[in-house]
């Protein structure tokens, strides 16, 4: 199956729906493969239809777990640069080998540690995995020029964590609207989404589908919600 058919297939299960991304760093209290893959089981039980998740092991016990597609990607921190989304090749073949339908990368402007641009490094992903590759951006700009790379899908997942980027606590369903109308390729809406009506509104505006993580798999910053709401009733 070539890449474009995998793509194809991904976006017609998700499609209109609900992508659970369910990810915890080693500092915080569900970081562990086996927590992510409860969780994993927690969303499709509540109507995820795919999943998003990071490193190899979490891929591998999610994918073990959970009979949905998968978004793998692979942070790493890489000294001297501000990317971490899947940052090098070995990171996607690690992604790959572990189970994952489709590779996330930082698809941003940003200098990246390997290859001279993004075109390049999707390609090399292309050549040696065979899967579809999910550009994450933080702008329309970087939308196109993903979509030029040969990303074969889109995320407005990097809003807001570039510096250049609109700094909000709302989900930017503006670049969605602004990618959905110029962008061939399919596009995924996420980031800061906290509501199920952003999640309608996103769909709405032209998402394919959209990611949501924090909001349903990081208890920590639902509780911190609830309490920074009542600080500010409480004046």
């Amino acid at each position: 199956m070539s890449c474009s058919d995998r793509c194809h297939a991904f976006i017609q299960q998700v499609q209109g729906r609900l992508i659970v991304s369910c990810q915890a760093l080693v500092h915080e209290p569900l970081f562990g493969a086996s927590i992510m893959a409860r969780l994993a089981i927690a969303a499709a039980q509540g109507g995820a239809v795919g999943i998003r998740a990071n490193t190899p092991d979490d891929i591998r016990a999610i994918r073990a777990a959970v009979d949905l597609p998968i978004i793998g990607l692979y942070k790493i921190n890489v000294t001297g640069y501000d990317i971490y989304i899947t940052p090098t090749l070995a990171a996607a073949r690690e992604v790959a080998a572990a189970g994952a339908d489709v590779i996330a990368i930082d698809g941003t402007a940003r200098p990246r540690p390997e290859f001279s641009d993004l075109a390049s490094f999707i390609a090399a992903i292309h050549d040696t995995t065979g899967l579809p590759v999910l550009a994450d951006i933080s702008t329309p700009d970087e939308g196109l020029a993903a979509q030029m790379a040969g990303a074969d899908l889109v995320s407005t997942t990097m809003s807001g964590y570039t510096p250049y980027s609109p700094q909000q606590e709302r989900p930017d369903i503006d670049l969605v609207a602004t990618l959905a109308a110029v962008l061939t390729v399919p596009l995924l809406a996420e980031g800061r989404y906290h509501a199920p009506e952003q999640v309608v509104a996103a769909l709405a505006a032209g998402a394919s589908a959209v990611v949501v993580g924090g909001a349903i798999t990081r208890p920590q910053e639902i509780t911190r919600r609830f309490v920074t709401a009542i600080e500010r009733q409480q004046g």
